[in-house]
């Protein structure tokens, strides 16, 4: 495994796994994986389909056995135990709510295994049931719910059997983006409140930053930077992890000056800039840099009654476009093989830029990030 994996050696995390290789055939899914995810996080696992972010899930849940490595559990190693055996939950793409069986008769199912009383399922049902914000809807049948409320009762089923740990495999991939976007936030503050360690596998970039406290990016069966939302957004450990999270600018760039506390850099369509090698990161050898990445909204329009005392270069607006809340603008500037994305808000008495016009675009040193070979 490649990458920075934030190991937490404080206390005993709720899944370590260690090494883990997993083969179907000659085809190698996951390679080595190694990985903390601690007790109480919401935890996500991102990458493009075919990464193995699924696989990795399956076998923290026991669907999947490793071909080398171990996944421990709340300290216990999972070797040999069976996916209905370990602490864990799973709520899946699909939902897989029984159709036949009305909302009280799918949350239940898993408690009517472990021998309780009428009385106690019906207490558990309809403490879970309003915990998803279901309550009310008990003798609904399957086909009666939206998408949602079949999102809702397949997470209410696997919060009643109070697992130590929820798998959700890509769970509101088939939601509209309104009730998408509303599950997210309902998500989150629901594991919050209940403290629980929720694993989440997704593709979507914007519902793992808004989600997680931590995000492992993966590809190819590798993780190639674990971190916070905002470590991996503002310090990608490389070009293909900064152009998966969000949108990056990436511009060549030579280093023309080596010093023992900066390096001076030649960055294509900007010019010269210094910076501190203290911001280079430590993973980063300065004789490799080739390419300096930048933000949208790191970037900015200077309208006319702007004070602007950073870096600034003349460009010519090639392409605009409006969103309501922001403008997005494609900026073309002298030597550039193709143009810059720039993001601003549209505040009042803001005017948005047509296609033709010429521009200064503004930056600042500070928000350039450094990429080596």
């Amino acid at each position: 495994m490649s990458g920075k994996t934030d190991m937490n050696d404080d206390k005993t995390p709720m899944i370590a796994i260690r090494d883990v290789v997993k083969k179907f055939g000659t085809f190698t899914a996951l390679h080595g994986i190694t990985a903390d995810i601690r007790e109480g996080e919401f935890f996500s696992l991102l990458g493009p389909s075919g990464c193995g972010k699924t696989t990795l899930l399956r076998t923290i849940a026991g669907f999947e056995p490793v071909t080398s490595g171990s996944v421990a559990i709340g300290g216990k190693d999972m070797e040999g135990i069976p996916a209905n055996r370990r602490p864990t939950n799973m709520v899946f793409q699909s939902y897989a709510i029984f159709p036949h069986l009305n909302v009280e008769e799918n949350v239940s199912y898993g408690l009517k295994t472990r021998k309780m009383s009428k009385k106690d399922i019906a207490r558990e049902v309809e403490e879970v049931l309003a915990l998803v914000d279901m309550k009310g809807y008990g003798k609904r049948k399957a086909h009666e719910l939206s998408g949602g409320q079949r999102q809702r009762v397949a997470l209410a089923r696997a919060l009643v059997m109070k697992p130590k740990v929820i798998l959700l495999d890509e769970p509101l991939s088939a939601l509209d983006k309104k009730l998408r976007d509303q599950m997210q936030m309902e998500l989150r503050s629901l594991q919050r409140s209940i403290g629980i360690t929720f694993i989440l596998v997704t593709h979507d970039q914007e519902e793992a930053l808004i989600m997680s406290d931590r995000i492992a990016v993966m590809f190819e069966g590798e993780i190639a930077q674990l971190d916070t939302p905002e470590g991996l957004y503002r310090h990608p450990v490389n070009k293909r992890v900064a152009s998966f999270i969000g949108v990056m600018n990436f511009l060549p760039a030579r280093v023309t000056d080596l010093g023992e506390s900066h390096v001076t850099l030649d960055i294509d369509c900007l010019g010269r800039v210094e910076m501190p090698r203290d911001r280079l990161g430590p993973d980063i050898d300065p004789r490799t840099i080739d390419t300096i990445g930048v933000r949208p909204e790191m970037l900015t329009v200077i309208f006319d009654n702007q004070d602007w005392t950073q870096n600034r270069v003349e460009g010519e607006v090639v392409d605009t476009e409006y969103y309501g809340d922001m403008t997005y603008y494609e900026v073309r500037l002298p030597g550039s093989e193709k143009p810059l994305t720039i993001s601003m808000r549209n505040t009042a008495g803001r005017s948005v830029v047509p296609p033709g016009s010429k521009v200064s675009v503004g930056w600042g040193t500070e928000s350039i990030v450094v990429f080596g070979e």
